[in-house]
C-alpha cells in the first residue's frame, strides 16, 4: 500500500515547481513555510490557555487576542451575551483540551499565511477531531485562530505533502496547480447564489437544498413573515484557507453572512430571546433583524471529476440584532 506521501506525489510535484526561488525573511514574495512545527505548537498552546481563560471568565477582549475572523467575531459576541447573563463567569466551564495533534503547515508566498492544527478533543475517544486554522497578516502580527471545525475523525482527509513534508496550500503558489471545481475566494459567492436560486457547485443536503426548503416552509407564518438574506464575505477580511488532500481535492474553510428579519403581523410582536437582548439595538415593535456569521468547512473536488462540493461542517453564530 502506498504511503500518504507517495499517494500525494502527483499532486505535490505539480504544485511545488516554483518552490526553489530565493527566500526573503518576511516572506512577501518568496515561497516559504508559513511557520515551523515548534512555533505552531507554541501558538496552539497559547491559544488553548488564553481562550479557555476567556471563555471561563466571559472575557471578549481577551478572546480577541487569540481569535479573529468569523470565529473571533462570533465568539466575542457570544462572550458579550454570556457576561450579560452570567457576570460571575462559567463556574461549570469545561476547558478545551487537545491530544494527538497534527500540524499541517504549507509553503506560501505573500500574506496572509495559514497553518492547520488537527487534534482530538479530550474525552471524545478519537471519534471527533477539532480543526483549527491559524492565520496572520504579517511577520510582526500574532497568530490567531480564524476558523474552527469539529468533524468525525473518519471525515478528516489525508493531506497532500511535498517532498519535505509540508502541506500543500490551495491555491498553490505557482501556475501548475491542479484545477478544482472552485477557487477558495469564489466559494462564498457561489454558496450565496445557490441558496438563492438552487443552482451551483454544492451537493444537495441540509446546508443547501435542505436549507432552501426549510426557508420556503417558514417564510409566511400566521403571526409573522420571515426573511433571509445571504451575503458573500469579503475575502480580504475573512480570508478563506485551503489545503490539497492526497486524493487531489481540497479541504477549504470559508465565511458567509446571513441577515434574518422577522416582521410580526398586526397585533403581534416578535419574541426576543434572552441571548439576543445583550446584542440588541433599538426597540422591537414590529420587526427583529439579526446578523449572523457562518463558518464552513468543505471538500472541493477536482474540476474534471464532475463531483459536487461536500460540506464537512457549518457553524452559525449571531453577532448583532436590531429592533424596529
Amino acid at each position: 500500500m502506498m504511503s500518504r506521501r507517495t499517494a500525494a506525489a502527483t499532486v505535490a510535484l505539480a504544485l511545488t515547481g516554483a518552490l526553489s526561488g530565493c527566500v526573503t525573511v518576511h516572506g512577501e514574495t518568496a515561497v516559504v513555510p508559513a511557520t515551523t512545527k515548534a512555533e505552531a505548537e507554541k501558538v496552539l498552546s497559547k491559544y488553548l490557555s488564553t481562550s479557555n481563560k476567556a471563555n471561563r471568565n466571559h472575557d471578549a477582549a481577551l478572546a480577541a487576542t487569540v481569535e479573529r475572523g468569523a470565529l473571533g467575531e462570533v465568539n466575542q459576541a457570544s462572550l458579550k451575551v454570556a457576561r450579560a447573563l452570567r457576570p460571575e463567569g462559567a463556574k461549570d466551564f469545561r476547558p478545551l483540551e487537545l491530544t494527538d495533534t497534527r500540524f499541517h503547515i504549507p509553503r506560501q508566498a505573500g500574506w496572509p499565511k495559514f497553518f492547520l492544527a488537527d487534534a482530538t478533543g479530550k474525552g471524545t475517544s478519537g471519534e471527533r477531531r477539532v480543526l483549527l486554522a491559524f492565520t496572520r497578516d504579517g511577520i510582526g502580527e500574532p497568530w490567531r485562530a480564524s476558523y474552527r471545525a469539529v468533524v468525525d475523525a473518519a471525515d478528516v482527509p489525508e493531506f497532500a505533502e511535498d517532498e519535505e513534508g509540508h502541506a500543500v496550500a490551495f491555491p498553490a503558489p505557482d501556475t501548475k496547480s491542479v484545477a478544482l471545481a472552485a477557487e477558495p475566494d469564489e466559494l462564498s459567492k457561489a454558496y450565496v447564489k445557490q441558496l438563492k436560486d438552487g443552482k451551483g457547485p454544492f451537493a444537495d443536503g441540509p446546508y443547501t437544498s435542505g436549507k432552501r426548503e426549510n426557508r420556503r416552509k417558514n417564510t409566511n407564518r400566521p403571526t409573522a413573515r420571515n426573511e433571509w438574506a445571504d451575503q458573500a464575505a469579503d475575502s480580504t477580511r475573512y480570508a478563506p484557507f485551503g489545503l490539497y488532500t492526497g486524493k487531489g481535492d481540497a479541504l477549504v474553510f470559508f465565511t458567509s453572512h446571513l441577515h434574518t428579519k422577522q416582521t410580526a403581523a398586526t397585533g403581534y410582536k416578535p419574541s426576543v430571546l434572552p441571548e439576543v437582548e445583550p446584542l440588541l439595538k433599538g426597540q422591537v415593535k414590529r420587526s427583529l433583524t439579526q446578523t449572523l456569521l457562518l463558518q464552513h468547512a468543505v471538500l472541493v473536488p477536482t474540476a474534471d471529476s464532475g463531483d459536487k462540493i461536500d460540506f464537512l461542517y457549518q457553524h452559525t453564530g449571531r453577532i448583532s440584532a436590531k429592533g424596529e
